[in-house]
């Protein structure tokens, strides 16, 4: 599978400016960032979860993992769980399991950014395969995104 056509449709049509990024097989978004020869900080990875019964994608920099709780707080939940690996084959069926693009707004899912992503100039994430990322300014990903930005997410020890 290559590029989410679905994707690169909604950012031509909405004279968004990207650039896609070839690289070798890669199933982690540090793995990702180290065959594109960039740091984890710059990739995003994005993370899907029910917040009181639903989908939000939750996206962090690649060494984060999210944090539920503070999640939850942020958003001001009762609930919030990670999504079941069938969820994800149904909610994004244009895409390779574990690499599903970071722009939730084209699978009509609100999208909740890490902090630490919106202070990075740029942004990269998967593009639907696991051999493909898509590469946009921050900046751009917000206006297309329009997303919450909180303190979700943690480095793991």
């Amino acid at each position: 599978m290559s590029v989410s056509e679905k994707l690169l449709s909604l950012l031509k049509q909405q004279n968004v400016r990207y650039e896609v990024l070839p690289h070798p097989k890669a199933y982690t978004a540090q793995e990702v960032a180290h065959s594109l020869h960039t740091t984890g900080k710059v990739c995003a990875k994005a993370v899907i979860t029910v917040v009181d019964g639903k989908y939000k994608m939750v996206v962090v920099p690649a060494p984060h993992k999210v944090n539920l709780s503070k999640l939850k707080d942020v958003l001001k939940a009762a609930e919030v769980h990670l999504a079941r690996e069938d969820d994800l084959r149904t909610l994004f069926p244009d895409s390779e399991l574990g690499a599903e693009p970071a722009l939730g707004n084209l699978y009509n899912m609100p999208v909740v950014v890490a902090w630490q992503l919106a202070e990075k100039e740029d942004i990269i994430f998967n593009a639907g395969s696991h051999t493909e990322c898509v590469k946009m300014t921050y900046q751009d990903y917000e206006k297309f995104t329009n997303p919450i930005v909180g303190d979700i997410s943690e480095i793991p020890i």
